[in-house]
């Protein structure tokens, strides 16, 4: 389906809801299809596809809220589920923070961000590149035993919002990948470890050998993994999971945690919350960014801005709920962040380990031992023991524990060696120090 009907069909949903005397509403239609193959050993493992439509509905009488799904776009599913809407609506309380996002708010600007280009792959097509990203991976080194398979993946679909406001948008986008995990083995202890690629345009991927080799390579540098001597010791967090530290920021400073009490970053707008190194933006607009879009799920406006600055909290990210709930505006963030760029202090992760000298590189963590109330900090890691600004052995069987505060001011150095067309892009990132606990 292509995005005019889809709007069309959002269009017809919101005079159904007036018909029904709902004194506003909002929905979303979509449409998609997918394909994704995996080989195992050469051989293949699975085939998938996937076609999904489906529509969305939640209508407003005054302050009370009901909300209803669909997988059947035919025009009665559609006056039917419009009506289950309604009916939750008569029963459940009154909200005073419920409704629409403010009229004044809405998108009124469409460019182009490039964000659908279809990958047309036939699946003997699909399962030949998967083949050459395992065989590379497995090619490496004699000592890579086994593998959990390579695959390729492609979805590419569309959406369209509308509301009451007479808004409606929406347009198609694509995401494809290719990844790869093996398992290495020596004197009787195995490891594992992956590597993928994602983009928009499949043109953007990595190619199948390259995923391969890095896969296979990460694997077979793992071997020989022991634990290290319990204590304080600087940590670098590389790449992959320095853009989980962001989230777990972005998550902290975003509209639920704050409105329920449950960040540890309350109160701290205008505040510094970091090292004076960490500046942060939100772009929206970048081209065929992984979190693109022109407005967010309410049809708000999005605008690029500064989140962070010298380490210092500069704004919120608020859909139009929580926001009033705050009492504060919606920044254009129902649905969460859009592109958060991470600036780089200059240096590559071989620089960052030099000025590190001894400390530890992590390339794994396990569990999830965060507390988002008192940003307590425990996980399970993985990764590498370095001493003099180079790689000693692998590291594994140990904890690594701080508090996010602490370790946000502890910040010394931010990478350039960001994984492309990720919706967090950022470099590894140093912490001046951890607590790492071993059990040796």
């Amino acid at each position: 389906m292509q995005p005019d009907q889809l709007k069309q069909i959002a269009q017809d949903i919101i005079q159904l809801t007036r018909k029904a005397g709902a004194s506003s509403a909002e929905t979303e239609v979509s449409f998609g299809t997918g394909q994704n193959v995996s080989v195992r050993q050469g051989e293949t493992e699975n085939i998938e596809y996937n076609r999904d439509k489906g529509c969305s509905v939640t209508v407003y009488f005054g302050q009370r809220k009901g909300y209803a799904s669909t997988s059947d776009l035919s025009l009665q599913a559609l006056k039917d589920t419009v009506e289950a809407a309604c009916n939750i609506a008569k029963y459940t309380a009154q909200d005073p923070f419920c409704g629409l996002a403010d009229a004044a708010l809405m998108a009124t600007d469409f460019p182009d961000l490039s964000l659908h280009h279809p990958w047309h792959i036939d699946v003997e097509d699909a399962l030949a590149l998967a083949k050459r990203c395992e065989a590379a991976a497995l090619a490496v080194d004699s000592r890579i035993s086994n593998s959990e398979g390579a695959s390729i993946y492609s979805q590419s679909g569309a959406f369209a919002y509308a509301n009451s406001h007479g808004f409606v948008g929406g347009y198609p986008s694509s995401r494809h990948s290719i990844s790869c995990s093996v398992i290495a083995e020596a004197d009787g202890l195995m490891q594992r470890d992956y590597w993928y690629s994602s983009a928009r345009d499949a043109l953007d991927l990595s190619t199948p050998e390259d995923v391969g080799q890095i896969a296979g390579s990460r694997t077979v540098k793992r071997l020989g993994a022991r634990p290290i001597k319990t204590g304080q010791y600087p940590v670098l967090f590389e790449a992959p999971l320095a853009s989980g530290l962001i989230s777990t920021l972005i998550s902290a400073i975003s509209g639920g945690n704050l409105y329920r009490k449950s960040s540890f970053l309350l109160d701290s707008l205008g505040q510094p919350i970091a090292s004076p190194l960490l500046h942060i933006e939100e772009d929206p607009f970048l081209m065929k960014g992984a979190a693109s879009s022109p407005f967010d799920n309410e049809g708000v406006a999005c605008k690029p801005r500064t989140i962070v600055e010298n380490g210092v909290l500069q704004g919120y990210l608020l859909g139009s709920y929580s926001a009033r709930k705050l009492g504060m505006q919606s920044t254009g963030n129902a649905g969460g962040a859009h592109n958060i760029l991470v600036r780089s202090t200059g240096q590559s992760q071989a620089e960052l380990l030099q000025t590190m000298g001894t400390g530890l590189l992590v390339t794994e963590l396990l569990g999830h031992g965060m507390n988002m109330v008192s940003g307590d900090y425990s996980r399970g890691a993985a990764g590498y023991w370095v001493e003099n600004g180079e790689i000693v052995h692998p590291v594994e069987e140990i904890t690594i524990a701080s508090n996010m505060k602490d370790m946000l001011k502890s910040i010394i150095a931010i990478g350039n060696d960001y994984i492309p067309h990720s919706s967090r892009l950022t470099g590894s990132i140093l912490i001046e120090r951890m607590t790492v606990a071993s059990a040796e």
